[in-house]
């Protein structure tokens, strides 16, 4: 299967990332680019976003972009630095900003932005099967 078209296969077999909003903004191989809208069921208690929206926004980029190289790559370790709040109604996308494909491992780090703010820090290191994607 080709790379660029592994993101959209996955998109559409994930129920939680489908359940975000998330939508695929830019995609090729090494490169994806994803977005969303903070609903009013994803806040806290005080009224921001959860952590766990942002992370998993991420958390999703990182995912797909490590599996545009055509193998199932499984994720065995991420890390998040929220730096900024964010409210119902923004509008966040995150992107693979570090790219780096060994044999066996992928290093992602993944800049989840509010328009041109930063608002957190994502690093994943996947796992990369022998296992091809297929149509």
């Amino acid at each position: 299967m080709e790379g660029a078209k592994i993101p959209y296969k996955m998109l559409s077999q994930d129920a939680y990332s489908s359940w975000l909003g998330i939508e695929i903004l830019t995609c090729e191989i090494g490169h994806v680019k994803v977005g969303m809208t903070i609903r009013k069921e994803m806040l806290n208690s005080m009224n921001y976003a959860h952590g766990g929206i942002s992370y998993s926004l991420a958390d999703t980029a990182f995912g797909f972009t490590a599996n545009t190289h055509g193998k199932y790559a499984v994720s065995i370790e991420t890390s998040v630095n929220h730096i900024e709040a964010l409210e119902e109604g923004d509008y966040i996308t995150a992107e693979a900003t570090v790219n780096l494909q060994k044999k066996k491992v992928g290093f992602n780090i993944v800049e989840v932005k509010r328009g041109d703010e930063l608002v957190a820090l994502f690093k994943g290191v996947v796992y990369r099967t022998t296992k091809d994607w297929k149509e």
